[in-house]
């Protein structure tokens, strides 16, 4: 018996497209994929959220201190004049920061070397990279999908039968998050 489905594609496409189907899955909750798909991503998934409920709370927090440009009213640095040279203002900030342990820290990793990097572009700044911002999907399974999980022994996403697709009649379902 296979230990997986081949979804006639080749390993490099497959591993691409199951990688793919699984961070439009944590970003956006649920996805519409055919049957086969699904339950291919549903057992990646599935071992990432596992990971993450996992090693949760394996962290510790540390204060830091970092050196911070002035700013004016205008979001501008302020700089000063000193031996005839303009030069940058800086204070001293105190930052809590979370630490990873080093069991966290691999499984942060692990989930890395799976999930796509992922680019969000705000509504009204469409069309604009300057609006652009990163989303680490891993902070965001360790943050909001671990302690949502934490009392639920597996069983994290959940399969709904659509339909027939048009075109081929492959049984479309909708997989999401529980």
């Amino acid at each position: 018996m296979a230990k997986y489905r081949k979804l006639s594609r080749t390993s490099d496409q497959r591993k691409a497209l199951i990688r793919g189907q699984v961070t439009a899955l944590l970003q956006h909750g649920k996805i519409v994929t055919t049957e086969a798909k699904a339950k291919e991503i549903r057992k990646v998934a599935e071992g990432l959220i596992a990971l993450a409920v996992r090693e949760k709370d394996n962290y510790e927090t540390v204060t830091v201190t970092a050196k911070v440009a002035r700013k004016d009213k205008d979001g501008k640095r302020v700089k000063e004049v000193v031996d005839g040279k303009k030069v940058t203002v800086y204070d001293e900030v105190q930052k809590e920061i979370k630490k990873d342990q080093p069991s966290r820290l691999h499984a942060r990793r692990q989930m890395n070397k799976v999930l796509y990097a992922v680019t969000e572009v705000p509504a009204e700044g469409a069309g604009k990279k300057k609006n652009t911002k990163e989303v680490d999907l891993a902070t965001k399974l360790f943050e909001e999908y671990a302690p949502k999980y934490a009392d639920r022994n597996g069983g994290y996403t959940r399969i709904v039968k659509i339909g027939l697709r048009k075109g081929d009649a492959a049984m479309q379902v909708l997989l999401e998050l529980v």
